[in-house]
């Protein structure tokens, strides 16, 4: 039986219900939420000191960063302007339905290791040991891809001949979200609302400038319209494998959107602040991404060598090349600053999000209990120090080139996005099984997703037709050796060729050859069952609100008060 996460019963005022007996109590760091705004700052365990704006900002744009700023090129190049929006278009319908389905269940169920925790509630316990663990993986392997783009970053604004070492400002990064984490949630959150507000401010201009240099009232006054959607290869390069080329780098742009499930256990109010929180995500997806691809893919010609952005960038990154077009001179310069701004927002989410989930596995009996210790801030001060060691392990990689290193991470950590969004599809279908058999009525749950079951059927057929087909793409043509007497040109090529096919293999079978080993480990140890639907635990660590917080609910205002609340 899994050690769930819940809240203990403190002086009658705790707003959770408890699973928990004796005997798992006295094996478990003691985990309280203050639930109130009102409660001792000294108290044990998570604070829920994230506010609605909070929320709100991290769901917008929290995690938007470098792969959306500097790789959103790379898709028109690989697949032309049509590819690369039907790309967007349909990984983001995905993730609409995937948050839907956080968004229910992380409202009645606020815990610390959200989607990752129900897996033991609903199904199997291996089979959320194995989830957390992954997703775990997932944000430790971010950071360095993150720190690896901010040596890229800083090195603009450097002379060539610079010797300034490429380790120095990823060094300083990681000591300072150390003082960030150290402080609490509440100062990751207001730091994520400031950023997000740049980043927004920033796309918002973005696309301004992006019209009206496309209807010709700026910069070169060349009216473009969508002719760069009838150049050679346009508006679908390389046809299907060229669209199939471009998903894991998508999924790896929209990742992080389903951290709402995350921010949940931290939140005033979670029955207010989730729902609100993944209903934006439909907005972030059609204002900032797919407008943004369309404009680019209108306005810079897909063979256009620029846009590929190869060295990664933020001078050569696509939205700098419209901000040029426009007449602004000074966008390299802007660009790269709101860059690195990004970038050290995700790293500051990836910090957050990894002690988390290494609370939750500690939390669960998975990892030792001490890593599940927090301080009277609430912060987990043993999984930060974890993670804060991973992340100095993660500058080694760096001398093997910042750009290499981002690249690969990028193929992993995309297909570890996707394994876990079909697989919280699926466990939002098991929750509902569960719910339903327990003679529950859908109308008792305090949020309900859109269009369920239909919505969640159409994204799952979606999320597995992407996995299928980025594993097909990975095994096919690979490279063959050019033999003996090649010319060097060849032989480049083939090396190239089979990195790049290496590079493809692991980031599309990794996941689910690391996920098989967990799962059926845990399974041969421990000897778990399957949980039967009736006797699925869906009450521990329930979010009960108070008076005070159901009139917070039922209050009604315009959507701006709540960016300011």
């Amino acid at each position: 039986m899994s050690k769930y996460e819940a809240g203990h019963h403190h002086n009658g005022s705790e707003k959770y219900e408890t699973g928990y007996d004796q005997g798992q109590s006295e094996q478990m760091q003691h985990f309280e939420v203050d639930a109130s705004p009102h409660m001792a700052a000294e108290q044990e365990g998570l604070k829920r000191d994230l506010r609605l704006r909070h929320m709100i900002m991290i769901a917008i744009s929290g995690t938007i960063g470098t792969g959306l700023f500097l790789t959103s090129g790379g898709t028109i190049a690989t697949a032309g302007p049509g590819g690369a929006l039907l790309a967007y278009a349909l990984v983001g319908l995905w993730l609409v339905f995937v948050c839907q389905a956080i968004g229910e269940i992380a409202t009645l169920l606020p815990l610390p290791g959200a989607f990752n925790a129900w897996g033991a509630r609903v199904f199997d316990e291996a089979f959320s040991f194995q989830m957390t663990y992954m997703y775990a993986i997932n944000w430790l392997l971010t950071i360095p891809a993150e720190l690896s783009a901010s040596a890229i970053i800083v090195q603009y604004w450097l002379p060539e001949d610079s010797s300034f070492p490429p380790w120095v400002v990823p060094l300083i990064i990681i000591v300072v979200m150390v003082a960030i984490n150290m402080a609490g949630v509440r100062a990751y959150g207001e730091l994520e609302y400031w950023f997000s507000i740049l980043k927004v401010l920033t796309i918002i201009i973005f696309i301004i400038c992006a019209i009206l240099v496309d209807a010709g009232l700026v910069g070169q006054k060349v009216k473009y319209g969508m002719a760069a959607w009838h150049v050679e290869g346009a508006p679908f390069k390389g046809g299907f494998l060229g669209f199939v080329k471009t998903l894991v780098s998508v999924g790896y742009a929209y990742g992080g959107s389903e951290m709402t499930g995350v921010t949940a256990a931290e939140s005033r109010n979670p029955h207010k602040h989730v729902p609100r929180a993944v209903n934006t995500v439909l907005l972030r997806i059609a204002f900032f991404y797919i407008i943004s691809i369309f404009l680019l893919g209108s306005i810079i010609r897909n063979d256009d060598p620029k846009l590929d952005n190869a060295e990664g960038t933020a001078a050569a990154a696509p939205f700098t090349i419209v901000f040029t077009m426009a007449g602004m001179n000074a966008a390299a310069n802007y660009m790269n600053a709101v860059v690195f701004t990004s970038v050290f927002s995700a790293i500051n989410s990836d910090f957050y999000v990894s002690t988390r989930m290494l609370l939750s596995l500690a939390r669960n009996g998975w990892a030792h209990k001490q890593i599940g210790y927090t301080n009277a801030r609430g912060v987990p001060v043993v999984a930060l120090a974890i993670v804060t060691a991973c992340s100095c392990l993660s500058l080694i990689t760096i001398f093997v080139g910042s750009g290499v290193v981002f690249s690969w991470f990028v193929s992993i950590i995309g297909s570890i996005i996707f394994q876990s969004w079909i697989l919280i599809l699926f466990l939002h279908f098991r929750f509902r099984y569960c719910w339903a058999k327990q003679g529950r009525s859908v109308s008792d749950l305090p949020y309900r997703s859109w269009g369920y079951p239909y919505g969640n059927i159409i994204a799952s057929v979606i999320g597995v037709c992407c996995i299928v087909a980025t594993c097909y793409l990975s095994v096919i043509n690979p490279p063959k050796n050019p033999g003996p007497g090649a010319s060097e040109d060849d032989i480049t090529a083939y090396h190239k060729a089979r990195d790049s096919y290496a590079q493809n293999l692991l980031g599309a079978w990794f996941p689910w050859v690391c996920s098989a080993l967990l799962y059926f480990g845990y399974k041969f140890v421990r000897k778990t069952k399957l949980v039967k639907a009736e006797e699925a635990d869906l009450d521990t660590g329930r979010f009960i609100p108070t008076e005070s917080d159901k009139q917070d609910i039922n209050k009604k205002g315009p959507f701006w008060k709540s960016l300011v609340e």
